[in-house]
């Protein structure tokens, strides 16, 4: 009976796959035999259970096997258990066996999975096996079945905490590798840069080197036609572009030149240019003068026709200048009809306009006679006294005329003298020639040609009518100039000797021949606007000297500035042409 109920117990219950029970052996046999197995059993258990611990906590080995997808559904199923013991075991197991992997892969990113942390109320039938209840019984003073609810947030705060330390070693690498893309990718864009700029520079000389090469055969064309052209044969035309600078603007005009202040009504005057048959004069562009002036003097010396062609370049110049206040006489003057000199200060541009009274060029002297008296004379064997003075300068302007033709001048009697020896009578025109040889001769002793332009501006004709300047001579309500040529008065003597004389020098001069132009401009003279607010009657007055001699600013003498202009340019643009050339020659030698 006994034996049958065991036989029936292991077979039925447990399906064991045993033999009936031979009653002929002794019970203890059988039983012996039965624990033999059970203990192979649970051997083999405790061998797993250890075998998978060592994995566990070996890093390469727990790597292994979390990285295999079996493994992985594995512990993932072990949180699914029905039993709360099981789950709280298996999430424990996962746990210990996922941050000893992950703890040596620091690469690798932490992520939660929801699988993970749900609790699934299924239970699978894999996982039953592992937990037997001999060997959870035994195990339960060491892993206590902790509260759910704070193990899992436990895992969620831990899990966070290692996502970011994990996070932030990759931010490190992350953007060390991002800083060097950073870099890299600037280089390449900068070498694509400095290509396109390399590209576009290319282009734009190779787009720059025909217009030069135009610009270049323009210079040469212009030089060539400017040095055969002779700029004084030619007539006045209208162009309302003109005058060069405005009227009444500038405060360095002295008054019997200030026509437009002084209330003359007409402005018809100021709007004319000079036209040369064979070429055209450039347009005097103060900015263009002031920077071929920079560091320089120009100098005017001469009569009072000089000091009205000063005060126009003065005031084209000051037109042009940025900073007005930065042009000033030098010390200070207003008025420029008394003094021996002024200098107008271009201070921008470390310039100066000066201008020197000597209405001969020679020296006037003065020698004591017998009865004590002071006698005055013309040393007409000596320059000028101020001539030391500017004799360096950049640019030299001369001119003479007027004042030979005064009474005490003309008649020659006791008054020229060379050395110690005074005429007692000598021609005018004897007195002249003696006077601009003496000119002549300083200049080319003392100016040097290659540092300083020399120009001698000629006879400016004056338009008298019924008179002289003080016979009751008239110019008023001229408002047109000339047209014809054959209403022009006669040259002066003075006229060819001096070009005579110029024609003799060895030193390079360049003759302002304004006779002819000034001939026909019998309407641009001061006349009877010399003085401001004078009443209409005062000024018609027989009793009033008319100005027939000097010009009106701005005016005339705005035209002989711009020839002057058109002469630095020209030789600004020769002394260019001079050094392109010596250095072509200087890269062709070997």
């Amino acid at each position: 009976m006994l034996d049958l109920s065991l036989s029936s117990l292991f077979s039925s219950k447990y399906h064991l796959p045993i033999k009936a029970i031979d009653t002929s052996k002794p019970i203890a046999s059988i039983i012996t035999r039965r624990r033999s197995f059970l203990a192979f059993a649970f051997g083999f258990i405790f061998i797993f259970v250890a075998c998978t611990f060592l994995f566990a906590f070996n890093p390469s080995s727990s790597y292994f096997f979390y990285s295999s997808p079996w493994f992985n559904n594995f512990i993932r199923t072990t949180t699914n258990s029905t039993s709360s013991y099981k789950s709280q075991f298996s999430t424990l197991f996962s746990r210990v066996l996922y941050s000893s992997s992950f703890s040596h892969q620091p690469n690798i990113p932490f992520q939660v999975s929801n699988e993970s942390l749900s609790m699934n109320d299924n239970a699978d039938d894999g996982i039953s096996l592992i937990q037997d209840s001999n060997y959870t019984s035994e195990n339960n003073s060491t892993f206590p079945p902790p509260n759910e609810g704070n193990y899992i947030n436990q895992l969620l705060s831990d899990g966070a905490n290692m996502a970011m330390d994990s996070q932030s070693l990759l931010s490190k690498d992350s953007r060390k590798n991002s800083f060097q893309e950073n870099q890299d990718l600037s280089k390449r864009k900068n070498g694509r840069k400095k290509n396109v700029v390399q590209k576009k520079r290319s282009t734009r000389h190779k787009a720059l080197v025909p217009k030069r090469r135009n610009r270049k055969k323009k210079n040469i064309k212009w030089m060539e036609t400017m040095r055969r052209c002779n700029i004084f044969d030619g007539r006045w035309v209208k162009d309302n572009s003109y005058p060069l600078f405005e009227p009444g603007s500038c405060p360095h005009i002295d008054e019997p030149f200030n026509c437009f202040i002084n209330g003359r009504p007409d402005n018809g005057y100021q709007k004319y240019r000079w036209q040369p048959d064979d070429c055209n004069i450039p347009k005097l562009n103060g900015k263009h003068m002031l920077e071929m002036l920079r560091g320089k003097r120009l100098v005017f010396i001469g009569d009072s026709l000089n000091r009205n062609m000063w005060e126009s370049m003065v005031c084209i110049l000051r037109n042009a200048a940025k900073d007005k206040s930065k042009v000033f006489e030098a010390s200070g003057k207003e008025e420029f009809k008394t003094e021996d000199s002024y200098s107008f200060v271009f201070e921008d541009y470390n310039c100066s306009v000066e201008f020197f009274r000597s209405t001969f060029l020679v020296q006037e002297w003065e020698m004591q006679e017998t009865n004590g008296a002071n006698k005055e004379t013309l040393r007409i064997d000596l320059v000028e006294r101020s001539a030391d003075k500017y004799r360096s300068a950049d640019v030299l302007v001369f001119n003479t005329g007027h004042w030979w033709t005064h009474e005490k001048t003309s008649s020659g009697k006791g008054y020229y003298q060379e050395g110690s020896h005074i005429y007692d009578e000598l021609n005018v025109d004897m007195a002249f020639r003696k006077a601009m040889t003496t000119w002549a001769k300083w200049v080319e002793a003392n100016v040097d040609p290659l540092k300083t332009l020399v120009v001698f501006r000629g006879y400016s004709v004056s338009h008298f009518r019924g008179g002289e300047w003080n016979s009751g001579g008239r110019c008023d309500g001229e408002t047109e100039p000339l047209t014809e040529e054959n209403q022009f008065e006669n040259d002066p003597s003075m006229v060819k000797i001096l070009e005579s004389v110029l024609e003799e020098m060895k030193a390079p001069i360049f003759y302002l021949n304004v006779t002819r132009m000034t001939n026909f401009r019998r309407d641009a003279h001061p006349s009877i606007y010399r003085e401001k607010d004078l009443p209409e009657e005062e000024k018609r007055s027989p009793l009033r000297f008319q100005d027939c001699s000097h010009w009106c600013l701005p005016g005339v003498p705005d035209t002989w500035n711009e020839i002057i202009y058109t002469q630095l340019l020209l030789k600004y643009k020769q002394n260019l042409r001079k050094q392109q050339q010596r250095h072509v020659h200087r890269k062709r030698k070997p």
